[in-house]
């Protein structure tokens, strides 16, 4: 009986996490990232030191938590830098990066949130860097509007945050369609008026492109 006593804990260890993680992406979603740790214990059904034994900080929470989204998310920005035409490497990363966001609104939270003392949330700063010298490239190619500026993109994704439909696949659809639009809206074109100077969101994106 006690051979079995070690794998039983760490079982019930194991369980304890998953059921910690799994509240977390539903509160987070529903409810931001300002949710409290101990709200979190008790959707998980856990005690508030179960939680901090296994996510010291909410930081660490918050990054484990959305770690599949930010594998997704790197590996759709590499294969549109690996396009050899960038603006269509440009605009599959608009589209797919939506659709990305569109699916999990709390992985947006977390990407387009800065927490004190935080490590690189949801990869944005390997994610906005790419980004900018993909967009960079757009622009010396002459596909890309010269005035584009790296925070339009973050707010499309502010933007494409706020679609809300009665299902996932329809949400999707809508944030297809959005990103469309945005992608029309950033195409280099002789009629396009300039537009006026750029917000600065600092707490979403470092330089603009």
């Amino acid at each position: 009986m006690t051979d079995h006593l070690p794998h039983t804990l760490r079982s019930d260890a194991l369980d304890n996490r998953e059921r910690i993680l799994d509240a977390a992406r539903a509160l987070f979603s529903a409810d931001g990232l300002d949710v409290p740790m101990r709200e979190i214990a008790r959707r998980a059904g856990v005690g508030p030191a179960t939680l901090y034994r296994h996510f010291p900080t909410k930081q660490m929470l918050v990054a484990e938590a959305f770690a599949d989204q930010l594998h997704a998310c790197r590996a759709i920005v590499d294969e549109g830098c690996a396009d050899p035409d960038p603006w269509r490497g440009l605009c599959l990363v608009i589209e797919k990066i939506c659709e990305l966001h569109a699916r999990d609104r709390g992985f947006t939270e977390a990407f387009l949130s800065t927490l004190p003392g935080a490590p690189d949330v949801a990869g944005r700063e390997y994610t906005v860097k790419t980004v900018a010298g993909l967009a960079q490239r757009a622009k010396d190619a002459g596909h890309l509007r010269p005035d584009f500026v790296l925070d339009d993109l973050i707010l499309v994704l502010m933007a494409n945050k706020g679609i809300h439909a009665t299902s996932t696949a329809t949400q999707v659809m809508a944030s297809r369609r959005f990103a469309g639009l945005a992608i029309q809206a950033f195409e280099a074109c002789p009629h396009h008026a300039p537009l006026p100077p750029a917000a600065r969101l600092a707490s979403a994106a470092p330089a603009s492109a």
